[in-house]
């Protein structure tokens, strides 16, 4: 049975460490995959953990496993209502840019908007003199 546990806590560590390389590389979007292989990974670290005494890798195990099912059901949530084509969904542990491209667009179309003024300078009166 310990064979058993040990086994569990390297599938453990196999979960969690080929999720976040395949989403380090890009071969995988942070979305369900990889936060379900963060799921299973932290349960197995966790009774892996509580077998060997390590508390602190428990502790952050239990941790993680919080993150990701928290995660998954946000997830779930905006999944739930019917969604346009065009619809933006935003998962955990990605960086948002939709906010930073709508304040550029905005910033843009007042500057375009705006009259262009021209103010004299120290040098143009000189010139007029």
């Amino acid at each position: 049975m310990e064979l058993l546990w040990e086994l569990a806590g390297w599938a453990g560590a196999v979960a969690i460490l080929s999720a976040y390389l395949a989403v380090s590389m890009g071969w995988l979007k942070a979305g369900k995959g990889f936060q379900t292989a963060n799921l299973f990974g932290s349960v197995a670290f966790i009774i892996n953990g509580t077998l060997h005494g390590a508390w602190p890798s428990v502790v952050t195990n239990v941790a993680w496993f919080l993150i990701s099912a928290v995660a998954l059901v946000r997830m779930r949530e905006v999944e739930a209502p019917a969604q346009s084509v065009e619809a933006h969904v935003q998962y955990p542990g990605v960086p948002d840019s939709t906010g930073q491209m709508a304040v550029v667009e905005a910033v843009e179309a007042l500057t375009e908007a705006l009259p262009v003024v021209s103010v004299p300078t120290a040098a143009d009166a000189r010139l007029a003199a």
